[in-house]
């Protein structure tokens, strides 16, 4: 009865009023896109006056360099394992950090807010610009980006892990709490295993997203298909850069159907 009369008592909106406000989204939103409009400066003209020379390069970059296959497999190498060794550290540094920055398991407060400040840091940064910051400390080579991948994985992956864990079942620890269970033991026998299948499947997925940053890092030096591509784009060697997307494509659709057959055994 009372849930009746407040649904009687409460302001109804009516169809005049929501079309309003249908209206005024509408309005707003073609605003937005005509500012994003000026302000990126779109000329759509310039694409079909600068076709000729798309299709200058494209004709230029015909046939592949499938020459080029041997001694790139190196940079491949790199370009994978960038992303494997981003990925096993932002793991491994993110999941302790989420513990303390998930409200509901958090030891303290002070150490929450400290890990939140901590995981949107690194999350805010790209991972371009933490490569260029660490190619200017360790210099040039695939171990700025692995590192640069892994604390920018630290960043994403803490921010999810954090989410998971907050969301999860709360009743076992609380039944192991009750039985006088430590802390250490509430968290490997009901959180770790409450979450587990959520974060390795989170995990996998950011494996997938850092092997396509991965590509990107070569571009600033960090090694890899990217600093290849960037060498044979300078050189004007487009044969070589059309190989090189062919083999880009090949790896990063084949890191997806891995990731995803993964993905799906341990979710």
């Amino acid at each position: 009865m009372l849930n009746k009369a407040l649904e009687m008592g409460a302001p109804k909106s009516t169809p005049g009023a929501r079309s309003l406000w249908a209206v005024c989204a509408v309005v707003v939103a073609l605003a937005l896109f005509v500012q994003a409009w000026i302000v990126v400066q779109a000329r759509p003209q310039d694409l079909v006056t600068g076709a000729h020379g798309m299709a200058d390069i494209i004709s230029r970059a015909m046939p592949p360099a499938f020459d080029q296959f041997v001694p790139n497999l190196w940079p491949v190498l790199e370009t994978i394992d960038l992303a494997i060794f981003g990925t096993v550290f932002g793991v491994l540094l993110a999941f302790p950090l989420s513990i303390l920055a998930a409200a509901n398991v958090t030891p303290a407060k002070p150490l929450y807010y400290f890990s939140r400040a901590l995981i949107g840091v690194t999350r805010a940064v790209p991972d371009l610009v933490w490569a260029l910051l660490f190619v200017t400390a360790v210099g040039l080579g695939p171990f700025p980006g692995a590192l640069a991948l892994a604390v920018h994985s630290v960043g994403m992956l803490g921010r999810l892990f954090a989410e998971v864990i907050e969301d999860m079942d709360m009743g076992p620890v609380e039944a192991l709490t009750l039985t006088g269970a430590g802390r250490l033991q509430v968290l490997s026998h009901a959180v770790v295993p409450g979450v587990l299948p959520s974060l390795l499947g989170i995990g996998l997925f950011r494996f997938d997203e850092n092997l396509r940053s991965s590509l990107v890092l070569g571009f600033v030096g960090a090694g890899g298909i990217g600093f290849q591509l960037l060498t044979a784009m300078n050189l004007f060697q487009y044969q070589t850069v059309s190989f090189l997307l062919i083999a880009t494509f090949i790896l990063v659709a084949c890191a997806e159907r891995v990731s995803a057959y993964l993905r799906s055994l341990v979710t």
